[in-house]
């Protein structure tokens, strides 16, 4: 634990006191978003000290030039980049002709800021002293509308404490923003039109290189004691730049508000020449209802949204302050509304690694969205990538493969590869089998079939292509092999035969045999139409069965495990509890040499093969390699506790499962990596969810039934979580003595629990 300013609460996140350390920090986890754009919390009003300003629109990006020492041949030309967009919460204020700037301030007391995530807003509140001596009180909250997902709302009210005041109000636009990452100090953003009309504005820009069209736009009330003042601003507007002056004599003790809407029209869902009449349109929709009414209707969205995702704990609010963050963020960043979107790592909350999809969603994210919305969400995931096909099938013939070889990207915004490290770019290739997986787990998970016929055998055929050219046969090892890669163990880079790569590989060529089959028996019209399409063979087929056959896997005898790679056992293996406290993280302490060489482990690498195809292990054959490799790992990537926890609670070791929950529920809270300021990992955050549901819930799908096996850690009294499970909505409520199970449905469901049949009634508790 590296932050510990938080208060814990079951609903809200809470700071207390202003410390201008710890800004970046809050920036970034008070964030909010309604799935099409989001902002880091800035102040609304002006603030000098040091910030990392963050507002973002969902599916707009820059492809910055790749800047490398070394260029390779096969690099990607460019790397994405999450653009800063033009700002529209700032709001100046002034009083007494001095301006409000909480880093200059004289005095700031009572500093309080809520994220109050059960109802989906953000709020702060203070009393600052100026340097001109005058005593303000500040209270501010604001929220993006999840209904109307192009506008958000502001609400901002000064009360002078010690004399009157002469406050003005600024509300304003600006696009002459820049990025926190950027390869090159390019220009990121071309402003076409700055235009104003009565109390609203509007700034027309558009994107360099990619050319998405955008509209930023406001509309300001302001209001004394509540009631609304008509006042005609002074307007002041530049070439980037649109602000209007709401200026008033306030008396002591009177609150002077305002009310701000705005938001951004974007192209991807408006014809570029109609922006600013569709800026209008939503302008007119919110005023209809004010900022109260936008408020109520927030509340009631996130009401239906917890309604189902909500997860439960009794007897540890900081347990359960994490599990409902993480719910909260992952919520914030994907509605699953727009299939043209993803999953990005950092969500709206920072622009660190580019990109909007990384294999995160296939592996991590999925599962979540799958079970507490419904099976249409986790389908565009799906066909996210099958959209992304012919790409992938580019990014494989850059480096040399051939036939419909299929690559997905490390990192992409469109299908084209937009990571430029290059033991990631041309090495991390275990990223296709999670692309594999999801299909694989989609069907297992809902019962539907249909996506395989229709697109997903396509993305299944492109895999195994890749594989199955990517494998070498080695006549020493008289086995295929797959040399020079990357797993999901990034301390270890151009390793041969990771065993989590080379096992995925195999799985994912013998997956795609198999639909194969299954397609060609029951849907020979689709067959036949993938088949033209895909020039598919018999004797190309027997090819890939050859290498999935053949392939081979490092073993050691003398430990009785699969070995990470072949020369895991040639490094000085010390484990991670002789490690001095002061060397980590060790990513950012050691070079990157010593990591190399070092036995460390990022993240579950062997063990996420373990994972994924836990049923292909016994339980002991897990608790050797799970004993083996844990002690190794370091788990400095966000993505690590979880599986480690599912696996320890699968072991029946809680108190470790515990621990490992804990810190993936709160890595962003307490800043576990020392990073938070850059922004949260919101892509691990799903596998919070993963570490109750399927860790302490033991939740699977076992001979195409609903399996559960409930444990529970002693430092809880209960905690209960629901799952959509083909169209099918189960309560299951675990306590320290049993488990009950709820259904909301219209049939009867059968399910396993510890291992016996049972058969859940619709609307009737069962008890275990």
């Amino acid at each position: 634990m590296n932050l510990d300013y938080i208060k814990t609460d079951h609903w809200s996140i809470i700071e207390e006191g202003f410390n201008t350390d710890r800004v970046k920090s809050s920036e970034s986890l008070f964030s909010i978003g309604n799935g099409a754009m989001g902002q880091r919390a800035n102040f609304e009003e002006d603030y000098s000290g040091p910030s990392f300003q963050g507002s973002y629109i969902a599916g707009v990006y820059y492809p910055d030039k790749t800047r490398v020492g070394w260029w390779k041949n096969g690099y990607p030309e460019y790397f994405a980049k999450v653009l800063n967009a033009p700002n529209w919460i700032g709001i100046n204020v002034i009083i007494n002709k001095e301006k409000l700037d909480l880093f200059t301030c004289k005095k700031v007391e009572h500093f309080r800021r809520e994220l109050n995530m059960k109802e989906g807003w953000l709020s702060r509140s203070f009393i600052a002293t100026l340097q001109n001596d005058m005593a303000i009180k500040v209270e501010a909250k604001r929220f993006l509308s999840l209904d109307i997902d192009e506008v958000g709302a502001i609400n901002y009210a000064i009360t002078p404490l010690n004399s009157n005041a002469e406050i003005s109000f600024l509300p304003y636009l600006d696009s002459g923003i820049t990025n926190e990452d950027t390869n090159w100090d390019d220009k990121f953003w071309d402003t076409i039109h700055v235009s104003h009309e009565n109390h609203q504005a509007f700034i027309q820009a558009k994107t360099m290189k990619t050319d998405f069209y955008t509209c930023t736009f406001m509309e300001s009330q302001v209001f004394i004691n509540g009631n609304l003042v008509l006042i005609e601003p002074n307007i002041n507007a530049d070439a980037t730049y649109a602000s209007f002056s709401y200026d008033y004599a306030v008396k002591e003790g009177d609150t002077y508000t305002i009310h701000k809407f705005g938001g951004y029209t974007v192209d991807r869902n408006h014809d570029k020449n109609a922006l600013v009449s569709a800026s209008k349109n939503a302008l007119e929709k919110v005023k209809e209802l004010g900022f109260h009414g936008l408020l109520d209707k927030q509340k009631q969205a996130w009401a239906k949204i917890w309604n189902m995702a909500d997860i439960t704990i009794q007897g540890d609010v900081k347990a359960q302050q994490g599990i409902r963050f993480n719910i909260f963020h992952l919520n914030q960043t994907y509605s699953g509304k727009d299939a043209t979107l993803n999953i990005g790592p950092k969500g709206f909350t920072g622009e660190k690694y580019g990109g909007s999809t990384y294999w995160d969603t296939e592996a991590y994210c999925i599962p979540f969205y799958m079970a507490t919305k419904d099976q249409d969400v986790a389908r565009n995931l799906l066909e996210y990538r099958y959209h992304h096909l012919e790409k992938a099938i580019e990014n494989a013939q850059k480096l040399g493969f051939s036939n419909g070889a299929a690559l997905y990207p490390m990192v992409t915004m469109n299908g084209e590869e937009s990571h430029n490290e290059w033991e990631i770019t041309f090495e991390e290739i275990h990223r296709n089998g999670a692309i594999a997986f999801a299909i694989f787990n989609y069907y297992r998970y809902t019962g539907d079939f249909s996506y395989i016929p229709e697109m997903g055998l396509e993305v299944l055929i492109g895999i195994a292509r890749f594989w199955q050219q990517r494998a070498t046969f080695s006549t020493l090892k008289e086995h295929y092999v797959i040399l020079g890669v990357t797993g999901p163990n990034e301390y270890e880079n151009n390793v041969n035969n990771n065993w989590y790569t080379n096992y995925i590989a195999k799985w994912c060529i013998n997956y795609a045999l198999e639909s194969i089959e299954k397609v060609k028996e029951g849907y020979p019209e689709d067959f036949k139409r993938i088949e033209g399409k895909t020039k598919i063979s018999d004797q190309e087929l027997l090819q890939w069965k050859k290498v999935a056959d053949g392939m081979y896997f490092p073993y050691s005898e003398k430990h009785q495990i699969y070995l990470q790679q072949d020369g895991f056992l040639d490094k000085e293996l010390v484990t991670v509890a002789d490690l001095p406290n002061e060397e980590r993280p060790i990513n950012q302490k050691w070079s990157w040499d010593r990591i190399l060489r070092s036995p460390y482990i990022k993240q579950a690498d062997t063990l996420q093969g373990f994972y994924f195809f836990e049923d292909d292990f016994s339980m002991e054959v897990l608790k050797r390699h799970f004993d083996f490799y844990e002690p190794f790992t370091v788990h400095e990537s966000s993505l690590s506790p979880c599986v480690h926890s599912i696996q320890a609670a699968k072991l029946g070791r809680m108190e470790q499962a515990y621990t490992f929950y804990l810190r993936t529920s709160r890595l962003d809270l307490d800043d576990y990596n020392h990073e938070v300021e850059e922004g949260l990992h919101i892509t691990s955050m799903a596998g919070t969810w993963m570490s109750i549901v399927e860790g302490f819930g033991g939740m699977r799908i076992k001979e195409n039934t609903l399996s559960f096996e409930p444990k529970i850690p002693k430092q809880w009294e209960g905690y209960s979580f629901k799952v959509n499970f083909r169209n099918q909505v189960i309560r299951v409520k675990v306590n320290q003595k049993k488990t009950t199970f709820e259904l909301d449905g219209t049939q009867e469901l059968g399910i396993v629990v510890n291992g016996k049949a049972l058969k859940l009634v619709p609307n009737n508790l069962t008890t275990v």
